[in-house]
């Protein structure tokens, strides 16, 4: 992992997440040109904003770094309404998981 993943990570987010650059850098606190100077590689978050920017995505920093999870807040969103389900219904789910996964 590099400065080329941070970047590209932060721009995959905000695309889920359906926000400008503007807004995002807005949200943040910060000038109209923040996550843009990011995203062009001018610049990098530091330790501090790369936090708020995991806060901001609902992400942890080991979700932001996994790149097996392409959508981290919506599998959050995920386990968290199944964790809500019944032993019965839970089961149902995961049939159904598992009749999806092999297509």
């Amino acid at each position: 992992m590099n400065a080329k993943y941070v970047r590209e990570r932060i721009t995959r987010l905000r695309l889920q997440k359906g926000v400008s650059e503007y807004k995002m850098s807005y949200d943040l606190g910060h000038s109209r040109g923040y996550v843009n100077n990011i995203s062009s590689g001018k610049t990098l978050p530091s330790m501090t904003e790369f936090f708020a920017i995991c806060e901001y995505f609902g992400v942890t920093p080991v979700e932001f770094f996994s790149e097996e999870l392409q959508t981290p807040a919506l599998i959050k969103e995920t386990q968290e309404a199944l964790a809500r389900l019944n032993p019965e219904d839970l089961a149902l789910i995961l049939a159904t998981a598992r009749r999806l996964g092999r297509g």
